[in-house]
This record gives C-alpha cells, sequence and structure tokens, in this order.
C-alpha cells in the first residue's frame, strides 16, 4: 500500500503583523542612548556625525559642550555609566582635570566633551567637514 501524499499548506505571505521584527543595529542603539543621556544632562551644541567613511578608527564622533568644569566631569561620568549599561568596549578615556577637553573612545563612537573655550578653540566639526552630519533630533526621539 502506497502513503498517502500529505499537502503541506500554503505558506502565508509576510505581512506586517507576521513579519520579524528587525534587529536594531547595536552601534545605532548606542548611539541614541549616548545622545540621549547627553541631552538630558543638559550638554550644549551636541553634534553627531558619522566618520566611518574617512576614519579607520570610529564610525561616529559626538561632540558636546559643557557649561564648566564640574559640568564636564557630570557630562563624563553619565557617558561612561550609558557605556556600562550597553556594556560597550571603552578604549580609553583622555581628559585631566582643568583640561576642558574629554574623550572617551568606544571603539564605533568617540565622544568628545569640551568646555565652551575648547569646543571653540579646536573646532572638531571644521576638521571632519567631509563626514556625513547625523541628525540629533532623530536620535532623541
Amino acid at each position: 500500500m502506497k502513503p498517502k501524499a500529505v499537502r503541506k499548506p500554503a505558506a502565508k505571505k509576510p505581512t506586517k503583523t507576521t513579519r520579524a521584527p528587525r534587529k536594531a543595529d547595536p552601534t545605532l542603539q548606542l548611539l541614541k542612548a549616548v545622545v540621549q543621556a547627553l541631552d538630558a544632562k543638559k550638554a550644549e551644541a551636541l553634534q553627531v556625525l558619522h566618520v566611518g567613511r574617512q576614519s579607520s578608527i570610529t564610525d561616529y564622533l559626538v561632540l558636546a559642550t559643557a557649561t564648566s568644569e564640574p559640568h564636564l566631569r557630570a557630562l563624563r561620568v553619565e557617558l561612561e555609566k550609558v557605556l556600562d549599561s550597553h556594556r560597550a568596549r571603552i578604549l580609553g578615556t583622555d581628559g585631566h582635570q582643568g583640561s576642558g577637553w574629554t574623550v572617551v573612545d568606544a571603539f564605533e563612537l568617540m565622544v568628545h566633551l569640551f568646555t565652551s573655550e575648547n569646543r571653540d578653540k579646536y573646532r572638531m566639526e571644521l576638521l571632519w567637514r567631509d563626514a556625513e552630519e547625523v541628525a540629533v533630533s532623530k536620535l532623541l526621539k
């Protein structure tokens, strides 16, 4: 006796409700969290540059201005909390007390925190004028 052929049900076409959610890019998730944390701590002149095409050492530069040295330290502490909570690999931190500039290298992201005097002095955004600027407003949503 020949076994009966089992007919498989027709495959459903994906719809909005059955489509699997796309995995979010972890770098973009981290970038959003960093920008949101700096904004919540009242960082000024937040700017994000996508430098992946111009740099072999990082994908994004985050630039922010602090109103004072204590504010600069508070921004760095908050930044480190966010990086720790996302288990981001921190390659290094540089910034001496009173220097007015702190750099945190988190591999895909490099964050530069400045006092307003140093932001005006070093004008990092001009060094990377070929980079694509990422709209901070979209990252704050």
